[in-house]
């Protein structure tokens, strides 16, 4: 009676614990990883096919699970510097319990991997964004002649910009876009805000992102712009925007606006332009005087 007992607790015990499974998103890192003689799967295809299974039965179970983006690279790299044997499944393990703290991570919510993959891979570019731009911004140190941290002023002048843009733009929700170009990669930053009535609903984590790269575009005299579409219930969506220039933003004419959306990007061809949409110009930020940066 009472080894039952016992066995019926730990699977009350078992429904507590929360897992996260590392998932190998694409057939490159597939092959990398059955290198490793441990490493039990020979067909991705398979292989995802009963990650999904476990996922659905750990759900049945009332378990709850993130799934993580497991990087073979940086998994050889933790087994290195852990002094660790990358060719066992408890070195995965840790490597795996690692990513639960410091990586992307989605809840699984019953949807098909196919649906989720992508937004696990764009929650991962969109860190790598972060912290790479980040990084620069630090790396600028402090100004030579006023000693201000040339990082820490342009993230600030870059949410004040954002607030303008936000501030200025028409009722309705407002999609941004902000691209900095520069090497080695051009790096983009998206936020979305909900008009909630008297206010914005936004993702303060997007926010962060975004007022970042704008930072580093302004830092750095970046080439790069702007662009944002408020869309309202009963009225066209309208789209218009600013590319960076100097310490500030330098507005685009309805025509630029145009010929950026109704132009292919790769081929160069012209695109149709999307019924019920108004190019524009922007809205005045309002700003009583340009800014200037550190070029003392």
């Amino acid at each position: 009676m009472a080894h039952t007992d016992s066995r019926t607790m730990r699977r009350v015990l078992r429904r507590e614990i929360a897992g996260t499974i590392g998932l190998l998103t694409d057939e490159h890192d597939f092959r990398v990883m059955r290198r490793y003689r441990s490493f039990a799967f020979d067909d991705h295809a398979a292989y995802l096919k009963h990650v999904e299974g476990l996922l659905r039965t750990r759900a049945l179970q009332g378990s709850h699970t993130t799934i993580a983006l497991f990087d073979p690279e940086e998994y050889a790299e933790f087994c290195t510097r852990k002094d660790l044997d990358p060719d066992t499944p408890s070195s995965r393990t840790r490597f795996t319990a690692q990513l639960a703290v410091t990586g992307p991570t989605l809840p699984y919510d019953g949807r098909p991997l196919s649906d989720l993959l992508p937004v696990l891979v764009d929650e991962a570019v969109r860190q790598a964004t972060w912290e790479y731009a980040t990084t620069l911004l630090a790396r600028l140190g402090a100004c030579g002649s006023c000693g201000e941290d040339i990082g820490r002023a342009a993230f600030g002048r870059a949410s004040e910009l954002l607030v303008r843009i936000l501030d200025t733009a028409p009722h309705g929700d407002r999609h941004l876009v902000c691209s900095v170009t520069g090497p080695p990669e051009t790096l983009v930053a998206a936020l979305h805000a909900t008009d909630a009535g008297d206010a914005l609903d936004l993702d303060e984590t997007e926010a962060l992102e975004f007022t970042t790269v704008l930072a580093l575009g302004l830092a750095t005299e970046s080439p790069g712009g702007l662009v944002i579409r408020a869309s309202a219930p009963g009225t066209p969506d309208r789209v218009y925007g600013w590319r960076l220039r100097g310490y500030g933003l330098v507005p685009l004419t309805a025509g630029e606006v145009f010929d950026a959306y109704c132009t292919d990007v790769e081929s160069g061809d012209l695109i149709s332009p999307e019924s019920n949409v108004d190019y524009c110009e922007p809205p005045d930020l309002g700003e009583e005087k340009p800014a200037h940066g550190h070029n003392h």
